[in-house]
């Protein structure tokens, strides 16, 4: 059955299933004053059921557990002329399960459009059966206000270890068409939501990517989604080959 066409700000179905446990919290992935742009979401393939953090929730204009996200919710957000190419990814995805990424508008609830990058991998139970997908949002809506000086601040904490921080940084800017703010603050999220030094985050990221077998296609994005999404994984492996 294909995805509602629906307008914005359609109905909430509740749904009291409980989530995964031993997730950690993106609340606490980026500190200060200032608005969190990177959140975390999670898709059930069974019964289409939505959880997202309260990141997304605020992304979409909402206070967080005011509101029950579903598949018609998240949709009715879309902008109309985005519309169709995420009601055929989301289509796409409940069909072949498969990792995806996507760049789009959203409508918030205070009528704002809002710029988003979505990454989503597969997410498995304890028997290794794919049961939905989970992955993050991050705001990519242009802005000039308060992020410069985060970055600033952020960036001095770690001065010694800046190149290659930098260089990591430069491979999220080149993949997702981000701003280096942005790529910041994703690679900073990736770090704090792994329990992951910021360094030894981006010097896997950079050991991942120039490990790529290019041939003569370059990969394809969802490539480097997986890797982002696993960086953390590899660690260990890379550490005792070195």
């Amino acid at each position: 059955m294909p995805w509602p066409s629906l307008g914005y700000r359609c109905g909430v179905a509740h749904d009291d299933a409980p989530s995964l446990d031993g997730d950690s919290s993106v609340a606490a992935a980026l500190t200060g004053g200032t608005p969190q742009r990177v959140g975390w979401f999670r898709f059930y393939f069974d019964d289409e059921r939505w959880e997202w953090s309260p990141e997304v929730a605020r992304l979409h204009g909402y206070e967080p557990e005011t509101v029950e996200p579903t598949t018609r919710l998240v949709l009715s957000h879309k902008h109309p002329d985005d519309y169709g190419h995420v009601a055929a990814t989301l289509e796409g995805i409940r069909q072949t399960h498969q990792p995806f990424s996507t760049r789009h508008r959203i409508i918030t609830v205070q009528a704002q459009t809002r710029e988003v990058v979505v990454v989503g991998e597969r997410l498995y139970d304890h028997a290794g059966e794919a049961i939905g997908t989970h992955g993050f949002y991050i705001d990519v809506t242009p802005t000039r206000q308060a992020r410069a000086a985060m970055l600033d601040q952020a960036v001095a904490e770690f001065e010694d270890n800046r190149a290659t921080i930098e260089q990591a940084k430069g491979i999220l800017m080149f993949v997702y068409r981000i701003d280096s703010q942005a790529a910041f603050e994703l690679l900073r999220w990736r770090s704090q939501e792994t329990n992951t030094k910021l360094r030894t985050l981006a010097e896997q990221l950079l050991a991942d990517v120039l490990a790529l077998d290019y041939g003569e296609t370059p990969p394809r994005r969802t490539t480097f989604d997986s890797i982002l999404l696993t960086t953390h994984q590899r660690i260990g492996a890379h550490s005792a080959q070195t």
